[in-house]
């Protein structure tokens, strides 16, 4: 058993001005480029089973994007689809790529421009098949590195969080030469805001470019997956949001992997295998009446303007924005509930596919949508060499929250489609896959 690997990277950044996703309200088109988008492409072979993993610097990519993606990288490469992972890093300084029901009232959001999404998707598969193209023997290994201070928990910065990234190097065995390096780290990339107007990958980009620059070998792959994050944020820990700020982030979670690399031991004979399985039924949410749902506005309004008229943290009123901005989402799918649109939006999710990837003794899950860390972390209490990867092969049209969140009514909770119960079912899937393994 030898390990074969090779890696690839593809500029995804956009050639023509494009809205910019992630925050509501905002006439937002981009007005150049700060630091590039790139879909990273790691291919690993051990004689027996294949596996490739395609790290994207977007904000979304759609179970039917990654679809197509995976089937015309599986015609030309003979990897089975199940084999193959595509995700998004979640930055909200990329372009607008999935329409989401929740912002269907919003006037200022566009639909997603479909030529991109094609882009992008080209870009995808390109990546794939230049990595499966470029194998040699290759040995890798396995670090974790310790990531505080680029984040806490959003609603309580005490609360759950992760803050362990593992970090898979992979080396070619005769030259020593890098040939991509992969992390998964549980924080939202969001310390650039809605007044920002560039193209960026905020802090993972930041980080990327660190370590080429003085850890790995110039222009190695770095693919960087987004870990569980739905209520991981920068919120309480950001000076300012600006791309210094970025960067200072971005440097933090760097350095912290270039101590993991350095203690990182490396072996040629990993086995690999692959398994996925959907889930088909998840439980809704129940949405309020409309009546309801517009007093529950007025009162997140009432809220917001109260806070910014007692010099109320910084971090505070943001909260109480999002809480705002949730409201006002509730109110949108209380209507699509209401006159049946809301169907399509969870046409579009389901059936939600759990992957895991499993090289050596490490399982890497794939998971769509954006879920509260909780989730996973029961999963590594029972399996600690398990890393989620969220928004894996799709998204949720929203968050997975817990019980608590979901009772607390925040944001997050607000614009979920499904009932906290699909977490439970996310876990117990995975779990039983991990075992079948």
């Amino acid at each position: 058993m030898i390990l074969k690997a090779g890696a690839a990277q593809i500029d995804i950044s956009p050639k023509d001005s494009q809205f910019l996703f992630g925050y509501p309200h905002v006439k937002r088109y981009s007005t150049g480029i700060h630091d590039k988008l790139w879909s990273s492409a790691l291919y690993l072979s051990d004689g027996n089973e294949q596996a490739l993993f395609i790290a994207n610097d977007i904000i979304f990519v759609s179970k039917e994007t990654a679809n197509d993606a995976r089937k015309e990288i599986s015609a030309r490469t003979g990897i089975k689809p199940k084999n193959i992972m595509i995700t998004a890093t979640h930055t909200h300084s990329g372009p607008h790529t999935v329409d989401y029901v929740s912002n269907q009232a919003d006037p200022i959001v566009p639909k997603a421009d479909q030529k991109y999404v094609v882009f992008m998707k080209n870009c995808i598969v390109q990546a794939g098949i230049e990595a499966f193209n470029r194998s040699k023997q290759a040995k890798l290994g396995l670090g974790i590195a310790n990531d505080t201070g680029i984040g806490t928990n959003r609603r309580n910065p005490k609360g759950p969080a992760d803050h362990k990234v593992p970090v898979l190097l992979v080396k070619n065995t005769n030259t020593d030469i890098d040939i991509a390096c992969m992390l998964i780290c549980s924080m939202h990339p969001t310390v650039m805001h809605e007044d920002s107007t560039l193209v960026s990958g905020d802090f993972p980009g930041m980080t990327r470019l660190y370590l080429q620059k003085n850890v790995l070998d110039e222009n190695c792959p770095v693919l960087h997956h987004t870990g569980p994050s739905g209520n991981q944020s920068p919120r309480h820990v950001t000076k300012a949001n600006t791309f210094d700020e970025a960067e200072r982030l971005g440097n933090i979670l760097g350095k912290a992997v270039e101590k993991a690399i350095n203690q990182i031991k490396f072996r040629n004979d990993l086995k690999i295998s692959a398994v996925t399985d959907t889930v088909n039924d998840l439980p809704k949410k129940t949405f309020p009446s409309v009546k309801i749902a517009e007093e529950k506005l007025t009162a997140a309004e009432e809220k917001l303007e109260e806070l910014r008229n007692h010099n109320t943290p910084k971090q505070d009123i943001r909260t109480a924005e999002c809480d705002w901005f949730g409201t006002e989402e509730v109110l949108t799918l209380a209507k699509a509930a209401q006159d049946g649109s809301l169907e399509k939006a969870y046409d579009l999710c389901l059936p939600a596919e759990i992957q895991v990837i499993r090289v050596g003794k490490w399982h890497f899950i794939g998971w769509p949508g954006e879920c509260f860390i909780e989730y996973p972390l029961e999963v590594k209490n029972n399996h600690p060499d398990t890393f989620i990867i969220s928004l894996a092969n799709g998204e949720m049209q929203g968050y997975i929250v817990t019980q608590e969140a979901a009772e607390e009514g925040g944001y997050e909770a607000s614009n979920a489609l499904f009932n906290y119960q699909a977490g439970n079912i996310f876990v117990n899937k995975t779990l039983q896959l991990i075992e079948n393994l």
